[in-house]
Parts: C-alpha cells; structure tokens; sequence
C-alpha cells in the first residue's frame, strides 16, 4: 500500500472550507470559511455604522415633521422642503445659514491652522533640541490629555471673561485687566473677549495643542536626522531645513494631525455653548442643539435631520480633499523606525 493511499482523503466540504483563497503562494493562507467569517464580520461593522446614518437621511428627505412610528431605512418619499428651511432659516434666532456657516469655518479651520503651526515647532524643538527640563516640559504638555475638555473650562471661562475692553467716555478707552476706568466714570462694554469668537477660539487652541504636540513629535522622531545634516553641509541655514526638508517630510502626519482637530472643532459644542450668548457668533452645532425642545414631539424631525447631514458633510469632503495625505500619514508612521 502506497504512503498516498494511506492518507484518508477529506469530504469534499471539508475541502472547500479549507481551500485557500489568498491566492499566495508563500505566507499564511487564508481557508474560505476563515474568509466567509471576516466578511461576515465586515457586513455586520458595516451595517452598523452606516444604520444611524441612513435613518438619518430618510428622515431628512420627509416633508413631515414629525418622528416616523416606524423603523424607516429606505426613503418612502424624496422631499427637500426640510433642507430648503434649514437654508433658509435655520432657528428662530435672527441668524441665516451662511453666518452659521462662516463661523464654524472660522472657527475649526482657524483654530487648526494655529494650533498646527505652534504644534510643529513646538513638537520640532521636542525632537531636535537637548535643554533643560526637557522631559517634564514633555509630561506637561501630556497632561491636559488626561483631563476632560469640559473640567477646563471654567477657568478658560473667567481667564477670557477677564479680558474686556469698555468705553470710559470722553474718548477714553480701556483694556482690562490691565487698565481700569475711574471710578465716578460711566463706562460701557465695547468688547468681551469671552463673548467672542475670538476668545473661543483661543480657549479651543489650548484645548488642541497638547494632542498635536505629541502626535507631531512622535513622527517627527522617525525622520533621519541625516537629512537635517547633510543639507547643513550643503549650506542651509537651521529655518531653511526646517521649512525645505522637515516640514515637506511631514506633510501626511500634518495633514492627519489637522484633519483629527478638524473633527473636534468642527463639532465643538460645549465651549461655544458656554462662551457665546450672541446668535450672531453661533456656530452649527449650536444651532443643531437649538432646534431640540422640551418634548420630542416638538422637535421638528425632518429638518434637525437635514441639518445634521449639513453638519456633516464638510467632514467628508474634507476627508476625500486629505485622503492621500491621511492615508500615507496613518500608514507611513507605522513602517519607519
């Protein structure tokens, strides 16, 4: 009896749950029903996430106003009226879309931009430089990672509140806390840096930077310093290897560091909600929150759903705008050593 015979031969399931589908000939292989249980896996993460989204969007594409009685997950109607309200008035405060949508723009793409110019020369010195108190300046700036953004924001609150110009009269102006008005002078407010896009601005950079720091710094570690070196000996001062070596080398982790603070800013609620009082300065979450009332029959559904899709949707473009950025800054961190 030959060694071949001796072999007992598998059923022919067996065979076709345990056949390769990699398609590789070296490696690990990959049997079918190991591939047929991550597909499965796949389709159930799959579904889950994009659930909520499309109730969302069937909600939005009804002209009824109030919540479907019923589970709804393919539109029964393709209405744009919600969408045509939001646009055109978002909330009974006297605010139109375009103001909303400005200063959400100001403020995430503000706030990111100077959060990531001060992060990379922050997380710049941090990798490049040897100074004293070198390691506890790093476990400073980690820190506030460990705190919840909103336990910070009481004494963001009264630093910002602080900071106030008023109008002394007879042309007199001061800025406090440095400078205060005479006592017997009838002062106004002229400006308030707590109400104040500015002053939320400010409070959120603070909130971005130690993330950004750190994120920055770790791939900054992973560039060769020979690079840094040998354009020094070409000639090149300490900002032009920083601007024409460093900083192009860097371009996918900056794009990932700004896109991750893009998200948050974008979606910011509770500093806004707690410094602004003016619905001229409101962003677009604040105003997504507005449109809640006391009871859910009262939230008019179709339209909180269009603008929840408004609110999301510069996050996507955003994304497929940096995507090759992204892609090569999340992927080409984890390869360099």
């Amino acid at each position: 009896m030959s060694a071949e015979s001796s072999i007992p031969k598998k059923n022919f399931l067996v065979r076709i749950l345990t056949m390769n589908t990699s398609n590789q000939k070296s490696g690990r292989s990959l049997p079918l029903w190991r591939q047929l249980l991550l597909q499965l896996l796949t389709l159930a993460i799959g579904f889950e996430v994009m659930f909520p989204i499309l109730y969302i969007i069937t909600l939005s594409l009804s002209s009824k106003t109030e919540r479907p009685s019923q589970l709804q997950l393919i539109p029964q109607e393709i209405s744009f009226i919600g969408y045509q309200q939001v646009l055109t008035r978002p909330t009974a405060n006297p605010v139109s879309f375009l103001e909303l949508l400005r200063n959400s723009f100001m403020l995430s793409i503000g706030v990111g931009l100077v959060a990531l110019l001060i992060a990379v020369t922050a997380a710049y010195a941090f990798s490049r430089f040897q100074f004293k108190a070198r390691q506890i300046l790093m476990v400073l700036v980690f820190i506030p990672l460990l705190m919840p953004a909103v336990g910070l924001s009481t004494p963001l609150y009264l630093l910002m509140n602080s900071i106030h110009v008023n109008d002394c009269g007879n042309g007199v102006t001061a800025i406090s806390p440095f400078f205060d008005c005479a006592a017997n002078a009838n002062s106004s407010l002229i400006f308030n840096l707590r109400d104040s896009l500015l002053g939320v601005g400010i409070a959120m950079i603070s909130g971005a930077l130690p993330f950004a720091v750190w994120n920055l710094k770790g791939y900054l570690d992973t560039i060769p310093h020979e690079l840094e070196e040998a354009a020094a000996i070409d000639g090149a001062d300490s900002n032009q290897v920083f601007f024409l070596i460093v900083l192009p080398l860097a371009i996918p982790q900056l794009a990932v560091t700004f896109f991750l603070g893009f998200i948050g800013h974008w979606q910011e609620f509770a500093l806004p909600w707690l410094f602004l009082t003016k619905p001229e300065n409101y962003t677009l979450s604040m105003t997504l929150y507005n449109m809640t009332g006391q009871y859910a029959s009262s939230i008019p559904w179709n339209r909180f759903a269009a603008m929840a899709v408004i609110v999301a949707l510069p996050v996507a473009i955003i994304y497929i705008a940096l995507q090759k950025y992204i892609t090569g800054g999340l992927t080409t961190g984890a390869v360099k050593g």
